[in-house]
């Protein structure tokens, strides 16, 4: 972004200030490259917990018509696929929609600054005198 306000120094203020906007937009779109990938992970996961719930629950139906409501051993295995899946699927999840959200934070900041950065350094030019 630097490099860019440096190139247009000659150029008018707003072939300047839309060079500076495409380069912004880069810098912002290469922080934030690894943020869709994460907030998916944050929405999948707890699907995909939700996902074994199910199949635990299917497991526990199918065993109690062969089985029928007497044999709790037969049972726990359904239950146990539910519970650990749900509890992977949040493992997963509240970490990464944290991370998702710190980071999110951290790239919009980032952004805002580079922006007042560049209006700055812009100005402070524009008042230079010329050599």
């Amino acid at each position: 972004m630097w490099a860019a306000v440096v190139a247009t120094r000659g150029e008018s203020i707003d072939i300047r200030r839309e060079r500076i906007e495409e380069a912004g937009r880069q810098v912002g779109h290469d922080m934030a490259r690894y943020l869709n990938t994460l907030g998916t992970i944050a929405a999948i996961t707890p699907l995909l917990g939700l996902l074994g719930t199910v199949a635990g629950m299917i497991q526990i139906f199918a065993t109690m018509t062969e089985a029928g409501l007497g044999d709790a051993q037969a049972l726990a295995g359904g239950i146990g696929q539910a519970l650990v899946t749900t509890a992977a699927g949040l493992c997963v999840a509240i970490p990464a929609l944290v991370a998702y959200r710190y980071f999110n934070g951290l790239v919009e900041k980032r952004g805002l600054l580079l922006e007042q950065w560049a209006v700055c350094l812009i100005e402070d030019q524009r008042d230079a005198p010329s050599s």
